[in-house]
């Protein structure tokens, strides 16, 4: 039986971090296209000429909510998916206390919070796209059916849902990985 060595685990973890660092990007192109389908269907259900009576289009509002929500779970499982990585990577870091020695991205306080820092602009963009979906979602409901008593209703469940979903997207960096103190270090050596 072959052992693979510490290099070749750290490269394999860190592959795996950028894998999910580009899922999660993904995931914001897909809501955006799942968001502009929706908004496209409003429109083309709210046409003049249309029976507003019996129109679905209020109940397509339910689709921003149900869009965000995926969207606020695919980001926790992705920052928990990276939060597990670089603890992984940061205990390579530390073999044979090479930490001291070199340079360690995963355990340096200093790395990491500029790391953490620099993706909290995913989770700005992530609540700014939700909310501003919502907005544009109730807004084109309104304006097509103004008055419609489902579109108000509808449009209140949204707005609750859209700011719900807009603050859990904000509380990801609360799952975010942080580098072991060094308490954690001597406790688990």
């Amino acid at each position: 039986m072959s052992i693979v060595d510490a290099n070749y685990r750290f490269i394999a973890a860190a592959q795996e971090a950028n894998a999910r660092i580009a899922q999660r990007q993904q995931a914001i192109a897909i809501y955006v296209t799942i968001v502009l389908s929706l908004i496209a269907a409003m429109v083309a259900l709210s046409r003049p000429g249309t029976d507003h009576s019996d129109s679905s289009m209020p109940w397509l509002l339910l689709g921003f909510p149900l869009a965000s929500l995926c969207l606020v779970f695919l980001n926790f499982k992705s920052e928990a998916a990276l939060a597990n990585i670089r603890r992984f990577l940061s205990e390579l870091e530390q073999l044979g206390q090479a930490h001291e020695r070199l340079p360690s991205f995963n355990t340096d306080a200093r790395w990491v919070e500029t790391a953490n820092r620099a993706r909290r602009y995913h989770d700005f963009a992530s609540a700014a796209l939700t909310a501003g979906a919502h907005a544009i979602g109730i807004a084109v409901a309104v304006k097509t059916n103004p008055g419609n008593p489902l579109v108000i209703t509808l449009g209140t469940v949204t707005a609750i849902a859209g700011t719900l979903l807009t603050a859990a997207l904000l509380l990801v960096p609360r799952w975010r990985y942080q580098p072991p103190t060094e308490m954690t270090r001597i406790t688990s050596s």
